[in-house]
């Protein structure tokens, strides 16, 4: 299963670099950065399986499953830099609800294991359900003011924006999507990661915690100075 699975990792970051040579070829930006990023991020969680992680010092133990989520988002967003979230109507929907379902997982994972190591973070089942989905959601929206923001500096510079926003009602169903991915993985209880994050609940809630405080104060940042920008 394991050995299918990292297969599965290297055949779709093999289609991501596809789209990256793509992308450098005909000088396309977005396209480029887009999959430079979505390679990074799969390679990313390999590398804490080769190295000591604080605070117990070991390595981690890589699901593979964990990577080949990550590139199976990372190779349907790349595709649809290519052309796809123009020509197909859902594409746009798929990869919302699949890394916004990636993204719950995660949360919904840590929450279980931080909610048996830490008083303060101990909460039932329809608490640990509502917080993983307005989690989701928060970074969603995090995410949207990210597009706005990359529209505004192409615009301002005159350049193609490394990522589209296309108006107000595709934010909207973005939204909903996100609470659509993050709505089944807390209904089905799936805990794939688990045993990845009960490895180091401490850094489980550290990651939590940080993501919480990133989120807000990037959102408010980008927010008013999107603000101070859109009155100029």
């Amino acid at each position: 299963m394991h050995e299918a699975a990292y297969a599965g990792v290297v055949a779709l970051t093999a289609g991501i670099f596809i789209i990256l040579s793509i992308g450098l070829h005909r000088r396309d930006t977005a396209t480029a950065v887009n999959a430079g990023v979505s390679i990074v991020a799969v390679v990313l969680p390999l590398t804490l399986g080769f190295g000591p992680v604080p605070p117990s010092g070991q390595p981690v133990d890589i699901d593979p499953a964990l990577p080949l989520w990550i590139a199976a988002a990372g190779f349907l967003h790349s595709l649809g830099m290519v052309g796809l979230y123009e020509q197909i109507w859902w594409w746009d929907h798929l990869t919302h609800t699949l890394s916004a379902a990636f993204i719950a997982a995660v949360i919904y994972a840590s929450l279980v294991v931080v909610g048996t190591h830490s008083s303060a973070l101990n909460l039932s089942a329809t608490a640990t359900g509502m917080v993983t989905v307005l989690g989701t959601l928060w970074i969603g929206v995090f995410w949207e003011i990210i597009e706005l923001v990359a529209r505004e500096v192409g615009e301002w510079f005159d350049i193609e924006p490394i990522l589209v926003h296309y108006g107000w009602r595709d934010t909207a169903y973005d939204l909903c999507f996100d609470v659509v991915g993050a709505t089944l993985v807390v209904l089905v209880d799936f805990r794939l990661f688990v045993p990845i994050t009960s490895q180091s609940p401490e850094i489980a809630e550290t990651l939590l915690l940080a993501t919480l405080v990133v989120t807000t104060i990037g959102s408010l940042v980008m927010a008013v100075g999107l603000g101070f920008v859109q009155r100029r």
